[in-house]
C-alpha cells in the first residue's frame, strides 16, 4: 500500500516534533492500529503555511493527502481511513457497542470551560468531575459479551471502552483524557480523582500500548501548549 502524508502542528518546545494535538494523535493512532503506512509532516502554524500549500491551501490541521485528494476534516479522514484500510487486509477499529462510543464524549467540553475561567465556579468542577465519574461507571459495568462469558460478573475490568482492543472510541478519547489530567493537575492541582478506579485502569492500560504511547505528546508539550490558555486568578 501507499504512504499517506499527513500534515500536523509542530511542537512548541523545539520546533521538530509533533506538538499538542488530540486529534492529530487521534489520526496516527488509526494509523498505527490499522499497520498502515504513512510519512508525517510537521508545520509550524505560526508562520507561513507553505507546507499546506501541498496538501490544501487554508486548511486546519491536521490534514491527509492521499492520491492527490486532501481530506481535512477529522471525523472525515477517520471514516475515509475506517472504510479504505478494511478486512480482511486491516484490521476493522469499529467498536462492538454504540455507547462506546458515546462515553466521555462531553469530558472535554466541559474541561474547556473549566480551565478557561480565571475562577472557576465550584459547579464547573462539580460538572467536570460529574462527567469523569460517568465514564469511570461505564468503565466499571460489564459489557454483554462479558456477562456471556460470566453472566455473575458485577464489575468489568475490560482494558479498554469496548474491551480488550483498542477501537476508534479510544482513539478519539484516550488523547482528550490524557490532556485534561495533565493540565488540571499542573494549573488547577485537580487531576482526575485516584477514586475513580476505572478511569485510571483504562488510562494505565493505554500507557501500556505503543499505539498510544509513541503518538503521545511529552506533558511539558501539553502544558506549554495550555499557557496561553488557561486563566489564572489576578
Amino acid at each position: 500500500s501507499h504512504s499517506r502524508p499527513v500534515a500536523a502542528p509542530v511542537g512548541l518546545l523545539d520546533g521538530e516534533n509533533i506538538g499538542n494535538c488530540p486529534f492529530c494523535q487521534r489520526l496516527f493512532m488509526v494509523l498505527r492500529l490499522k499497520g498502515a503506512p504513512f510519512t508525517l509532516t510537521t508545520v509550524d502554524t505560526k508562520r507561513a503555511l507553505d507546507v499546506l500549500k501541498d496538501f490544501a491551501p487554508g486548511a486546519q490541521l491536521p490534514v491527509l493527502l492521499y492520491n492527490g485528494d486532501s481530506k481535512t476534516d477529522t471525523v472525515t479522514i477517520e471514516d475515509f481511513l475506517e472504510a479504505r484500510l478494511a478486512p480482511p487486509t486491516f484490521p476493522s477499529l469499529v467498536p462492538r457497542y454504540k455507547e462506546s462510543r458515546l462515553a466521555g464524549n462531553d469530558i472535554f467540553h466541559k474541561f474547556s470551560t473549566y480551565i478557561k475561567n480565571p475562577v472557576p465556579a465550584q459547579d464547573e468542577g462539580e460538572e467536570l468531575r460529574g462527567r469523569l465519574c460517568r465514564l469511570d461507571e461505564y468503565l466499571s459495568t460489564p459489557l454483554e459479551h462479558e456477562l456471556a462469558r460470566e453472566p455473575h460478573l458485577r464489575t468489568s475490568q475490560r482494558r479498554f471502552l469496548d474491551g480488550d482492543h483498542l477501537t476508534l472510541a479510544d482513539c478519539n478519547l484516550l488523547p482528550k483524557l490524557n490532556i485534561v489530567q495533565i493540565v488540571c493537575q499542573h494549573y488547577r492541582h485537580f487531576g482526575i480523582p485516584k477514586d475513580l478506579h476505572a478511569v485510571w485502569r483504562y488510562l494505565n492500560n493505554a500507557a501500556e500500548t505503543k499505539e498510544f504511547k509513541y503518538t503521545c505528546p511529552s506533558s511539558e508539550e501539553i502544558v506549554q501548549a495550555y499557557r496561553s490558555v488557561v486563566r489564572s486568578p489576578q
